[in-house]
């Protein structure tokens, strides 16, 4: 004997059994079309994606950009896809849309900070004030540019730390990129009983037959000024950023070596104490 709660059980699942049953049959082949559809839409997105890629790649052009581009191509045919496949089963996709439209207005407002970082990256991209492997400083962090996202910016300096940098405190801000290189800015005091221009044509032999040194912009060597210890030589060169360090050092001690050796005296602090009786 079934009783009346297991017979209205029954009547509910036979219910749904037929509502299933005549949505696939009226139905059916709407969504055999939609799904093929949208198939076909990701393997054209996909192939249109890699297409763009190849050419942006043939000219030779920044690598970030080129995913950018590639992306934004990939999702925008595949929403476009979408929109038509749930068209072809008969779904209306404007109350979706403005849905999707309040509902991004109310996490905008939540996420201000996250999207003017997007913001931010869309504009770093499109500009291109750096590329990756670029040399760049911004607010007193310097480092190359290993990637560069929708977000952050990523920096590697010579000791292989990672500096990410949200893109908000990039765009706006002065910023200095030295492409691949960096500039070495070193000052030292000579006795003023020595000859500068000797120690001044010591140093610029020495910088252009150093191969750590970069040739493409020569190096600056002169008199920077004088103080109460001396005559003071300031020096310009350019060395790779992933060595800055390495190489600034080297250098350094083969400065001094050389003064040295040429019998150049380089000044130190003297005081004059005077005793009274």
């Amino acid at each position: 004997m079934i009783t009346p709660g297991l017979d209205q059980e029954l009547q509910q699942i036979q219910n749904v059994y037929q509502l299933i049953a005549e949505f696939l049959v009226n139905y059916s082949f709407q969504l055999v079309g939609a799904m093929l559809i949208f198939l076909l839409g990701l393997w054209v997105a996909s192939k249109v994606s890699r297409i763009v890629a190849k050419q942006f790649e043939k000219h030779n052009i920044d690598i970030t950009l080129s995913n950018f581009v590639s992306n934004l191509i990939r999702l925008t045919i595949i929403a476009m896809v979408g929109i038509i496949a749930l068209g072809k089963i008969g779904i209306s996709v404007t109350p979706m849309v403005a849905a999707i439209g309040a509902a991004s207005l109310g996490a905008g407002l939540a996420l201000q900070g996250m999207l003017s970082n997007y913001a931010a990256g869309v504009t770093i991209i499109v500009t291109r004030p750096f590329v990756v492997g670029n040399t760049i400083e911004i607010k007193g962090e310097s480092g190359v540019v290993s990637r560069i996202h929708l977000g952050m910016t990523i920096l590697t300096n010579e000791e292989g730390e990672q500096i990410s940098i949200p893109n908000k405190h990039i765009v706006g801000e002065i910023l200095h990129n030295s492409f691949a290189n960096k500039l070495v800015e070193t000052q030292f005091n000579l006795s003023y009983d020595t000859n500068p221009e000797a120690a001044i044509n010591i140093i610029s032999e020495l910088l252009s037959q150093n191969p750590d040194v970069q040739q493409g912009t020569a190096p600056n060597i002169g008199i920077n000024g004088f103080n109460t210890m001396g005559i003071e030589i300031g020096v310009r060169y350019w060395v790779p950023t992933q060595s800055y360090y390495q190489h600034k050092y080297k250098i350094n001690l083969s400065i001094y070596n050389a003064l040295k050796a040429a019998g150049i005296e380089m000044a130190c602090p003297v005081r004059e104490i005077h005793v009274q009786q």
